[in-house]
């Protein structure tokens, strides 16, 4: 009862009202949206840029535990470009198509140069760098600092457990049925989403610590 009381918190907040809205949008978007909608670049995964992005700015501006969330936006960066497949789906759209999109191996191909190779190598050197600043800037420490002592609110991280549920069997349990892979990754951002506002703009979800 003590770490209920210490560690989760159960309001229903207005942040949380925005995941429910999606989750309950997802079924009448299953019903009547075209599979196109769910396509690489389409109006979904548009959407769920939109998300990232905001969520990026409120990590950026956070009023509270400052380093701990800048650094979070750098680490979503990663995020961010894993959507549109490191540029690909961006910038190498199949002419007369609708959501398909030319390999990094064709692209090598056309240029005349790898850039796939080059792109993925700059990619994980990202990820290293992050690895690496976390450790050596103590971020690491923060981070542990904020999870022993913070409270979960409890219907985003289920929303967020839900999304990541059937996000996992939506290739087998609906023949690869984007609307539905689609929109329950939309719904795992809008309540990742709530997390980060409650954590960089609510003073009852941090430590006390403005620096």
């Amino acid at each position: 009862m003590e770490f209920i009381k210490k560690h989760l918190d159960f309001k229903f907040y207005g942040v949380s009202f925005i995941a429910l809205i999606v989750f309950l949008l997802i079924f009448p978007a299953l019903k009547f949206l075209p599979q196109n909608y769910g396509y690489e670049n389409g109006l979904i995964e548009n959407m769920q840029m939109a998300v990232l992005f905001g969520i990026g700015y409120m990590c950026l501006f956070a009023k509270y535990n400052k380093r701990v969330f800048k650094f979070a936006a750098l680490a979503l960066l990663i995020l961010i470009l894993r959507e549109v497949n490191l540029g690909r789906t961006l910038f190498f759209p199949i002419e007369g198509e609708i959501g398909k999109f030319y390999s990094w191996k064709d692209i090598n191909a056309q240029l005349g140069f790898p850039l796939g190779k080059c792109v993925h190598f700059t990619y994980g050197l990202y990820i290293a760098f992050i690895a690496i600043l976390f450790i050596v800037k103590g971020i690491f420490k923060e981070f542990w600092n904020l999870a022993v002592n913070i409270k979960l609110p409890v219907w985003n991280l289920l929303f967020m457990g839900v999304a990541s549920f059937c996000g996992a069997i939506a290739e087998k349990a609906t023949n690869n049925n984007f609307i539905f892979e689609e929109g329950f990754e939309l719904l795992f951002y809008a309540a990742l989403a709530g997390v980060i506002y409650l954590y960089t703009m609510n003073e009852n979800f941090t430590v006390k610590n403005k620096e």
